[in-house]
């Protein structure tokens, strides 16, 4: 039995936080086996902070299913953190991407089951030279460099009840209609039904195409990215064999009787999809990456620098993407042996 690894994020956040509420609630929460990627020294100070009594034991990844029931598992990554809660500093970048590359290199030879990231703040690493545009990115590059596989990363939502795609992401509203392509909107629905068989163990995975415009555009008189991109692309999608339907319009898309109609949406800009899922689960809301050669996921929230160290920062995201990553591990490994 491999554990789950666990990034630190950002040593000044939330991360040390809820991931020490977490294994806290390993037992009432059916918490699967962790280990937490970071200082040693950083983790025991934080939690004397925040006043919890969690006994920590630093160990080899290859330990920590064994360890987990009596301590917090801690893998040193060689870089010492002596940021204080809510207030990053010149170690931060350094242990947070430490921590990534750890993790990354941990699951690749096999000595993790899947990679659990707590939130990075992308600024701190910026000011320190961080050349990647963010996370999934970085994460990317690394399988790249350590396993020479070339990924396209697609960041999915997820909760129990609904499955979320942006297409464009982090990018002004204004922008969206110059990147939208069916190009993009092909491949990346693509990426989504491999990854739903594949680690979701849904069969026939069904997708809801969302249009960009208002009513879908209401046959051109709203717009004409349906007309011209979003139902070409969807045309190809149905070629390549993956049941899909759309262009839907968003206002009527996320009902309960709608969801039921498809395993995933696909959205056409950030929004349009993280209001209705942060609205239906904001705390249990798991931010999953598709397309990677290993399992990747996260809490769907930030750092939240104010409320860090006062032990009021809720560990339901962390939780549950923990518990997530652990049935997509297991779901690839019954496949694998299957295989």
């Amino acid at each position: 039995m491999r554990a789950l690894a666990l990034t630190i994020g950002e040593p000044a956040g939330i991360g040390c936080d809820i991931t020490l509420a977490a294994w806290s609630m390993r037992r009432e929460r059916d918490v699967p086996p962790f280990y937490l990627l970071a200082d040693p020294d950083h983790v025991a100070a934080r939690a004397r902070h925040i006043g919890l009594t969690v006994p920590l034991v630093s160990t080899v990844p290859e330990e920590a299913p064994l360890r987990f029931d009596a301590a917090l598992p801690v893998v040193p990554i060689g870089q010492r953190a002596t940021a204080e809660p809510g207030r990053p500093d010149g170690t931060s970048a350094a242990v947070s991407l430490a921590s990534i590359r750890c993790a990354v290199r941990d699951v690749v030879e096999g000595r993790a089951s899947a990679i659990v990231t707590n939130p990075i703040a992308k600024a701190v690493l910026y000011r320190a030279g961080f050349s990647d545009p963010g996370h999934t990115e970085y994460l990317a590059r690394l399988a790249h460099e350590l396993i020479g596989v070339s990924a396209t990363p697609v960041m999915m939502l997820w909760c129990k009840d609904l499955a979320v795609v942006p297409v464009t992401i982090h990018v002004p509203l204004r922008a969206v209609p110059g990147l939208l392509s069916a190009d993009l909107i092909v491949e990346t629905a693509r990426i989504v039904a491999q990854d739903l068989v594949r680690r979701f163990g849904i069969r026939a995975p069904r997708l809801a195409i969302a249009g960009l415009n208002p009513h879908a555009g209401e046959d051109g008189m709203l717009g004409d990215e349906e007309i011209g991109i979003i139902a070409p692309a969807i045309e190809r999608i149905a070629a390549l064999g993956i049941a899909v339907r759309g262009p839907l319009p968003a206002d009527t898309l996320f009902h309960a009787a709608a969801r039921r109609g498809y395993d995933a949406a696909l959205c056409m800009y950030h929004d349009q999809a993280l209001v209705a899922i942060k609205t239906l689960a904001f705390d249990e809301a798991v931010n999953v990456t598709l397309g990677l050669p290993f399992i990747r996921t996260s809490p769907d929230h930030g750092t939240a620098f104010d409320i860090a160290g006062t032990g009021r920062a809720n560990p339901e995201s962390l939780i549950a993407s923990l518990k997530l990553a652990a049935r997509l591990a297991a779901h690839e490994q019954a496949a694998l042996s299957a295989a």
